[in-house]
């Protein structure tokens, strides 16, 4: 699956793929530095209802998100992550099976962590203003 967006139908694209990809709790998302990972990520959020402020968890690797229902959303940014023993200690492989949805940027740093049905994401730049984000469903 694909879809186009810009910034002003971000949120469309977003609330489309979580009606499409709800089953899925790992989201691992791909894109070059500054392609729009944690832009999208944060629509997600908005489409979830989530409460709390939305960033980008750089420096500490990992936010924890709540939604209006109560429902926990994890956001992992493994950018400054070195390995994947790294990321264990950093607690990444407890909330990847935590059963809550959690948002993967930078996943490329902990292939052997991801869980079999992660669902991966790919976002490219078409223009200037548009962006193309391809579904990789599990195996």
């Amino acid at each position: 699956m694909q879809k186009e967006f810009t910034l002003e139908t971000i949120h469309t694209a977003a609330a489309e793929l979580w009606k499409e990809l709800q089953q899925y709790k790992v989201w691992a998302f791909d894109a070059a530095m500054g392609g729009g990972k944690t832009t999208f990520i944060h629509a997600l959020c908005d489409v979830l209802e989530v409460t709390d402020t939305v960033s980008s968890p750089t420096f500490s690797i990992i936010n924890q998100y709540q939604t209006k229902s109560g429902r926990i959303v994890y956001h992992l940014d493994l950018y400054r992550i070195k390995d994947e023993e790294e990321a264990i200690q950093a607690g990444v492989e407890d909330v990847l099976f935590s059963g809550e949805l959690c948002l993967v940027e930078w996943p490329e740093k902990i292939p052997g962590l991801l869980p079999d049905n992660t669902v991966h994401l790919r976002i490219e730049t078409v223009n200037a203003s548009a962006r193309r984000i391809t579904v990789h469903y599990p195996k």
